[in-house]
């Protein structure tokens, strides 16, 4: 997921290098979203997780 969240930044930089306004945005929206819910997911597996 983590990488899902770095490919649509790539993406959101490219498109803000070539000047597509909306597709960056929408691309660097969906980046966000999924680091977010990465960095969620992570931290509940983190303390939830089974201890030894």
């Amino acid at each position: 997921m983590l990488s899902y969240a770095v490919t649509f930044l790539i993406i959101a930089i490219i498109a803000g290098v070539l000047g597509f306004g909306v597709i960056a945005g929408t691309a660097a929206m969906i980046a966000k979203v999924l680091f977010v819910l990465f960095l969620i997911l992570f931290l509940a597996s983190l303390f939830g997780g089974k201890r030894a």
